[in-house]
């Protein structure tokens, strides 16, 4: 059963994705890949706090009962912020919500191994999902740079977000293959003579989204679908603002505006009743 989006106020430390460095990517010759069927839908409940001054840190008590106050150490970026006039707003979930709560922390919480064989094999089928048909000469290669991670070796670039980012990343590239392609190819819109690096762009949309949402979800994908709302959103900004290579930083806050306004409508019921969700093609 598709989770309700419950959207209430509060205020929370920007997103600090990190900085983007080094060269934008090379062109890469255009391939297609084939998209594959997926889940009728993923739902997200967001809580939002009205604002005060301080961060409270939660105890496993909290945790385990869903209270709204939850960070959690996967949103230890997030700052819930209180007056004395706030009232606390509770939230009961159910026991699926529970499960998939905590299962989305534990994602959260893994850092990238590059010598753990699942997490070489999720980079390899990364690379296959990208380039069809193009051989990948190794897991530290050149190649890599063609997709807009900063060196040779993509998982130094992985810090920032963890796991999970290339789980994103993947997830993209074979739900909506055709929305992935426009971004890796950037084949839509006027583009920059210096353009943002695709993979390093991914990953500081994960860090932007850990930072800046606490979320309840019935669905173990939802925090999936909505990355890849937000990372063709974020190229939707790039070129409504005409931004270059330097602009990166402007147009992940722009991004996160533009969610945060998206997240309190009052009939947004689904994730796939954003504005937003108008920008992905399977």
């Amino acid at each position: 059963m598709p989770a309700r989006i419950a959207a209430r106020r509060r205020h929370t430390h920007a997103a600090g994705g990190g900085r983007v460095e080094n060269k934008a990517p090379k062109t890469a010759e255009r391939q297609r890949h084939r998209g594959m069927d997926r889940s009728a839908g993923s739902f997200v409940a967001v809580r939002r706090l009205s604002g005060g001054a301080s961060c409270h840190h939660p105890s496993p008590a909290e945790v385990v009962a869903g209270s709204t106050a939850w960070i959690g150490r996967g949103f230890s970026c997030v700052c819930a912020q209180r007056r004395d006039s706030d009232q606390r707003i509770s939230f009961e979930l159910s026991p699926a919500q529970e499960g998939c709560l905590q299962r989305l922390q534990n994602r959260i919480e893994v850092p990238y191994d590059s010598s753990n064989g699942e997490h070489q094999e999720a980079l390899k089928a990364l690379w296959r999902a990208s380039f069809p048909g193009t051989e990948l000469l190794g897991l530290v290669s050149d190649q890599w740079k063609d997709m807009g991670w900063q060196g040779k070796d993509p998982s130094t670039d992985f810090r920032g977000g963890g796991f999970i980012s290339l789980e994103n990343l993947l997830y993209f590239a074979t739900n909506y293959t055709k929305s992935f392609q426009e971004l890796l190819y950037k084949k839509i819109g006027d583009r920059a003579l210096w353009e943002y690096p695709f993979a390093v762009a991914g990953v500081n949309i994960t860090f932007m989204l850990i930072q800046m949402l606490d979320l309840q979800a019935e669905n173990d994908r939802a925090f999936d679908v909505l990355y890849c709302i937000t990372f063709k959103l974020m190229d939707h900004k790039w070129l409504e603002m005409h931004a270059n290579y330097m602009d990166f930083n402007a147009v992940i806050k722009s991004t996160r505006r533009q969610l945060e306004r998206e997240l309190v409508l009052e009939d947004i019921q689904r994730i796939e009743d954003m504005p937003s969700y108008r920008f992905l093609d399977r």
